[in-house]
């Protein structure tokens, strides 16, 4: 069975991912990345370094933003967002997105991009030295799908 996620599902599965997808349009160049993320009910938060996908959300704010959980492919949701990109360059906002990230739930093996300091899983003395850029993504849409499949099968 297929169908649409209710507003608390959307919500569940932006609260209990890691890793979602930001697509950004400038320049007549489409771009689709991924990012861990943390969601606290209004904001994406990211951080990152230089490079296209700040470049292009700078140029172009407006973006969307997609996640999904799968316990396998005949059973999965999958959420889409709209938004628009905020960099975060005043102290008090920095800290606030930088603490929101750290306090995250990773799991032990993860990738170097996910840590956002160099002793990780071990918090900084000072969270205002990680160094990046921290940004928010304000959504503004929200949607959502999902599979569900009842399986019978039986190996013989």
């Amino acid at each position: 069975m297929m169908g649409i996620l209710t507003v608390a599902e959307i919500e569940e599965v932006l609260r209990g991912q890691i890793v979602g997808r930001v697509g950004c349009h400038a320049d007549d160049k489409t771009y689709i990345v991924p990012i861990s993320y943390a969601y606290d009910g209004q904001y994406i938060y990211g951080h990152t370094k230089e490079g296209m996908k700040i470049s292009m959300m700078r140029k172009n704010p407006k973006l969307c933003f997609q996640t999904d959980h799968f316990d396998n492919m005949a059973n999965w949701k999958s959420v889409i967002a709209w938004g628009e990109f905020e960099e975060l360059a005043g102290a008090a906002e920095r800290r606030q997105a930088l603490e929101k990230l750290v306090l995250r739930i990773l799991p032990i093996l993860s990738s170097e991009t996910v840590h956002l300091y160099p002793h990780w899983p071990f918090p900084p003395q000072d969270i205002d030295n990680i160094k990046g850029i921290v940004y928010r993504i304000r959504l503004t849409e929200k949607t959502g799908r999902f599979e569900r499949t009842e399986s019978t099968l039986f190996l013989a």
